[in-house]
Parts: C-alpha cells; structure tokens; sequence
C-alpha cells in the first residue's frame, strides 16, 4: 500500500497564492512520484476549482481534497457545499470531522456521519479525523473515547465502501501545539482502531488506511512515516512551506 501525505492548508491563501504554491510544489517533486506516494492538498473552498483545472489540464502528480463537505445534498442552506458539486469539480477527497470542526464550529458525530455518507454517496474518499482532549489522554480514558468516535462517523455506511475510508488520528492536545504524539502512541491507537475495524466483514486491510496528524513536521516525520502501521500524514501549517512539505515527502523510505 503506497504512503500518503496530505497538505491541510486550512483558512489560509488566496487562489492566486495556492496555484503558485502548488506549482512550485509540482516542481520541487521528483518524477513519478505519484507511482509511489499518494500525495493531496486540502486548499479553501475557493481555491479548488483553480487548482483542479490546473492538475487536469497539465496531468499533475498531486491530488486535491477539500477541507470540509456539506452534511446537506441541496436546498437552503447557504454557505454550504454539497459532495455533489465537488464531486463535479472532479475533487476526489473530502476532510471530515477536523478537530477545529469540531470543537470551533460545535460539530457533533451524528453531523460528521451524514457528511461521510453524503462523501461516500458521491464517490468522494473521506478523510475521516477522530482524536482525543487531553484531559482524557491524561485520565488513560482515550481508547474508549476514540473507538466510539470512529464507531460513530461510520455508522450505517455501506459495508464495502468502509474500505475505502483514510482514517486520521489527530490528537486535539497535538493540533498547533507543537506537541506530537509518539510513535508509540500513535501506534497504540491506530492499532485498536485497526483491530476494531477489521471486526467487521468488509474490512480489507489492503484499501484502508491509517494515518496521523498533529504538528507533523520534518523533524518528526521520518519516524512517523517509515513506522509500518502508519499509512501517512496529515499536515498542516508545514504543507504552507514546499521545503518542509518536500522533506517530509522525501523522508519516506521507498
């Protein structure tokens, strides 16, 4: 299963911004990266058709996710966007249950189950985030908390279309902090959820995949990504620099 490393560049560029970003990007890359290294950008939702029209017109080896989809399929309510009219832009991917989702803007888990399925039903991969507060990391309670988070986001999917889910631990304590779960950590928690999700009869453990996500930067990265139970990386304020997105790229071992 090829590695994936996810840029979230959150509110932050302009589309004239992003599209220099993404081209520098696109050059600092070593040819046919892409057969190796699954590699995405989750820009604002204004940026998304600029940078989509610009990977399919010039076959770019960088793949586009948005940062959040609609838990709506249409009707009156402004501001959102549907998976439909990504799915239209030919935007592949969809980050759902962010932290900052969560815990900003009041997300509850029934709201990110509609949005996964709404994703799913619209042949959008989601990217589905779950982490812990630190009190329950500090009171050992995480495990519990984070099965029933992810528990939760899938329930009534379709039983097949689970496989095709990148689930994302980001520990909320590690989000902007500077503070990085370790490696053992990480392991310990994509590995119950792992356990939890191959209970299930659909789980092909060739399709799905495990990443992590918390102030991921060069320093942590190679640990991070050349550790076999970790799929990936999701990043964020480090994917706004090329030279730290491309050393975190290139720290993995192929």
């Amino acid at each position: 299963m090829k590695k994936i490393v996810i840029g979230n560049w959150k509110l932050n560029l302009d589309h004239l911004e992003a599209i220099q970003l993404l081209q520098k990007l696109n050059y600092s890359l070593d040819v046919n990266i892409e057969d190796k290294i699954d590699i995405l950008l989750a820009p604002s939702h204004t940026s998304l058709r600029s940078l989509q029209t610009i990977v399919d017109a010039d076959s770019l080896k960088i793949q586009i996710s948005s940062q959040d989809v609609s838990a709506y399929t249409e009707g009156a309510y402004t501001g959102e966007v549907s998976a439909m009219q990504l799915q239209k832009l030919n935007i592949t991917y969809s980050i759902i249950g962010h932290s900052e989702r969560r815990l900003v803007f009041g997300e509850s888990d029934e709201l990110i189950n509609l949005k996964v399925h709404n994703a799913v039903d619209n042949n959008l991969v989601p990217i589905v985030c779950f982490g812990e507060p630190e009190e329950n990391r500090n009171s050992n309670n995480y495990l519990p908390y984070l099965l029933n988070q992810v528990n939760l986001a899938i329930k009534g999917l379709r039983k097949d279309k689970v496989n095709e889910i990148i689930f994302a631990y980001e520990p909320i304590w590690a989000i902007g902090t500077g503070k990085v779960a370790s490696v053992e950590n990480t392991i310990e928690v994509l590995s119950a959820v792992k356990k939890e999700i191959s209970n299930k009869p659909f789980y092909d453990e060739e399709k799905t995949r495990f990443i992590y996500g918390g102030s991921v930067s060069p320093t942590n990265a190679s640990e991070l990504l050349n550790t076999k139970i970790i799929d990936g990386v999701l990043v964020g304020g480090a994917s706004l620099d090329t030279d730290k997105f491309v050393q975190i790229i290139k720290s993995i071992k192929l």
